[in-house]
Order: C-alpha cells, then sequence, then structure tokens
C-alpha cells in the first residue's frame, strides 16, 4: 500500500498516495501525492490500515456510487460537516468533480488546517472555491449563503458529559457535547442526535435536486436510519452498505456503557465474518440489497460487551456501515 506516514512534533503530517487512497487510476482535480498537516483535535485518518478509515473505506465507495445514479454528471457543489483533515472534500473534488466546497469541524485550528490541506493539495489547472468556517453543524456557512448540491457528514454519536470535555477532548470527532434541542425519542434511543439535527439543518443549505449523504456505523439497524431520514423530513434510501473494522476498540467500550444506560441495543462483528459476507458484493448492489444482507448477518452479531472480549482474545471486530441518502421531498 502506497501510503506512508510521517510524524512531526506538535503538529502531524501525512503523505498519502491519491491512486491507492481514493482506488482509481490517476488523480485529475487534486495531486497525485497528498501532503496532509493535521492537528492535535483533527480525527486521525487511518492510513496504515484502510479498512478503518471512514473516507477512503466508505466515503470514497459511496462518492462513485452517487456519481454513478447521475448518469456520470459532476456534482458542481460539495459540503463537508465535520471535514477533519480535509480527505473527504478532497475525495470529493476528485470524484465528485466539485469546484465549490463548504467544509464545517467544531475546533477553528481543525477548520484552518482542513482549508489549507485542500488548497495546497488540489490541481491549479482545476478552479476551487472554498467556503470554509468552525462551530457547529452547517452555522458557520451562514455567512456565505450558500447552497450545495451534496451535503455530507460522518459525524459522533457518543455522548460525553458536558461541552466543556469536548474543548479538551483530543479527538473530538469521536464525542458530542450534550443538546438541548427537542429530538424525536427514536434518535436519543440510538444516539443519533447529531446525524438528525445534521439533517434538519441542511434542508436550508440543500438545492434542488440535492442530496444529504450520511455516513453511519450501522451498529442499530438499518430501519432506524431509513426512520432517520423521515423524520428529519426527506425521503431516504440506503446508498451503500458495507463494513469496516472498529480502529478505536476502546469505543467498543462506550457503547457498552451507553447500553448499560438504556441506549440502543448496538452490534458489533467478527471482522473475519464481515469480511467474507461483503467480499464478492459490490457498493451500489450492497445498497440496494441491504436489509437482506442485514438478516443473514443478525445471527452472527456481538452485543458491546461479547465484542469487547473477543477483541481482548486477540480477534478483530468490525461493525457495518450505512451510508444514507436523503433527498427533500
Amino acid at each position: 500500500m502506497a501510503v506512508t506516514n510521517t510524524r512531526e512534533t506538535l503538529d502531524e503530517s501525512i503523505r498519502v498516495d491519491t491512486s491507492a487512497y481514493l482506488a482509481i487510476q490517476k488523480p485529475e482535480r487534486i495531486q497525485e501525492q497528498l501532503s496532509i498537516k493535521l492537528t492535535d483535535h483533527c480525527y486521525q485518518p487511518r492510513i496504515d490500515d484502510l479498512e478503518s478509515d471512514w473516507v477512503a473505506h466508505v466515503a470514497v465507495p459511496a462518492f462513485k456510487v452517487y456519481r454513478q445514479q447521475r448518469g456520470g454528471a459532476a456534482v458542481e457543489s460539495f459540503c463537508s460537516i465535520g471535514t477533519g483533515s480535509g480527505l473527504d472534500v478532497l475525495a470529493a473534488v476528485e470524484i465528485l468533480g466539485a469546484t465549490r466546497v463548504g467544509l464545517t469541524d467544531v475546533h477553528e485550528d481543525v477548520v484552518a488546517t482542513a482549508a489549507g490541506n485542500i488548497a495546497r493539495n488540489q490541481n491549479p489547472r482545476h478552479a476551487l472555491t472554498i467556503e470554509s468556517g468552525y462551530g457547529d453543524l452547517l452555522a458557520p456557512l451562514l455567512p456565505y449563503a450558500a447552497q450545495y448540491d451534496v451535503i455530507y457528514e460522518n459525524l459522533p454519536n457518543i455522548p460525553l458529559q458536558s461541552a466543556e470535555e469536548v474543548a479538551i477532548e483530543q479527538n473530538s470527532s469521536a464525542y458530542l457535547p450534550p443538546r438541548s434541542e427537542s429530538l424525536p425519542e427514536l434518535v436519543k434511543q440510538q444516539m443519533l442526535d447529531l446525524h438528525y439535527l445534521a439533517l434538519v439543518q441542511a434542508r436550508d443549505f440543500l438545492l434542488p435536486g440535492g442530496a444529504v449523504l450520511s455516513c453511519l456505523g450501522a451498529r442499530v439497524p438499518l430501519h432506524v436510519f431509513l426512520s432517520l431520514g423521515e423524520l428529519a423530513g426527506y425521503t431516504s434510501s440506503i446508498l451503500t452498505y458495507g463494513w469496516k473494522v472498529q480502529g478505536d476498540p476502546e469505543l467498543i467500550r462506550d457503547y457498552e456503557y451507553n447500553q448499560k444506560r438504556g441506549f440502543g441495543p448496538f452490534y458489533f462483528y467478527r471482522a473475519e465474518v464481515l469480511q467474507k459476507s461483503f467480499a464478492q458484493l459490490d457498493p451500489a448492489k450492497s445498497g440496494q440489497n441491504a436489509l437482506e444482507i442485514e438478516r443473514t448477518l443478525l445471527p452472527l452479531r456481538l452485543d458491546p460487551t461479547s465484542a469487547y472480549a473477543a477483541f481482548e482474545n486477540g480477534e478483530r471486530i468490525g461493525h457495518t456501515v450505512a451510508v444514507l441518502k436523503s433527498e427533500l421531498r
């Protein structure tokens, strides 16, 4: 795998081979070798294990399927809520053909660094407009008065006890502060607060005919995700369905803790089970047959306690992932 990682002192820098990371022949709109700077608050890309990486393993296949569904037509504008390093935006520039991009995250340093990553790694032959801001969900983009063809989000599920914890939490992309908004009971029960709120906000930022792509760790049943879109006022479908390795096994303990508090239930699988189940499936067909695939997997699921015990016994643990496509009614 031609992806390397070089560590610096306070800030981290990684170099990414674009063709390997995006599984394409040769990039046209971004550089062949990406130089990606990270900050202490930024979610760390899993470039040494792409099966654990959200962008390479989940978002990229979804972007490819979405463009296929458009008959190959490019997407002019794209927005990422909670971008992290900006790799998701760079992927959208290359795969979707976006020429105007918006990006947000909760930390100022994360957004500034991500915007720099995008500007530095674009191909200068292809003009690109960057709109960015830090803060809550899509609110930082209000000054631009902009709307987008595609809004993408891969937001955290696990709550922290206070907003102060988020301010000091190194990996802000893994946790969320308590929310004050009124939420549907199903959303609260399955800890999908930010996904729902992002969908609600996106109604004012979505261009006619556009779509919200919600990247969801499918530790809860797929019918819950479909209901999520419906509750937020969309017509939703499963765009792609797949799996990934649980990159941070300690998150299994967080799900165990929250399940004991009455949330969930949540499910995991042995990675070898998921690898075998999805081996012969392409992302588009897996999305079309997601509910059927889920039914075949149910007897093999593990609750968080069993999943963590298996991990401590040396087994790789994974979970299914879905990208929900939501379009305004």
